[in-house]
Order: C-alpha cells, then structure tokens, then sequence
C-alpha cells in the first residue's frame, strides 16, 4: 500500500505510550496498535481527528504517501 502510517514516530516524538494514547482517544489498544505498525486498511476521520488533537499534530505528521513499486499485492 502506497500510505505509510507513522503513528510510532509521532508517540516517540511526543513521548507518549500506547496505552496512554488509546485512552486518550478512546480506542482499543487492539486497534491503536493496529495503526501504529501499519496493519490498518482504513482510519476513521474521527479517531484521526481524535489521534491529531492529542498528540497536537497535523494529519500529515502521522500520514505519509509514498510510491508503489510496482508491484501488485495480492488480495
């Protein structure tokens, strides 16, 4: 997949743990952590907006595109 999520960046930039911030923004530490290792197929815009308003970034700080190389992935 062409989108990179750098949830792990940000928390460590932020020094903020995982449990700390699925309090925060009410998610599972199940699905926080789904995103922080980039499993996640999709993001709600509200747990985005809820990541964004506690660790006080832009959603670009946590969303990266990045090339394909051209490789087709198997569903």
């Amino acid at each position: 997949m062409a989108i990179i999520i750098n949830l792990d960046v940000m928390m460590a930039k932020r020094k903020v743990g995982l449990t700390e911030l699925a309090k925060e923004v009410d998610i599972t530490l199940a699905n926080l952590s789904i995103l922080k290792n980039n499993k996640a197929k999709a993001v709600r815009l509200s747990t985005l907006d809820a990541i964004c308003k506690a660790l006080q970034c832009q959603p670009g700080d946590i969303l990266e595109y990045v090339e394909d190389d051209g490789e087709e992935e198997t569903r």
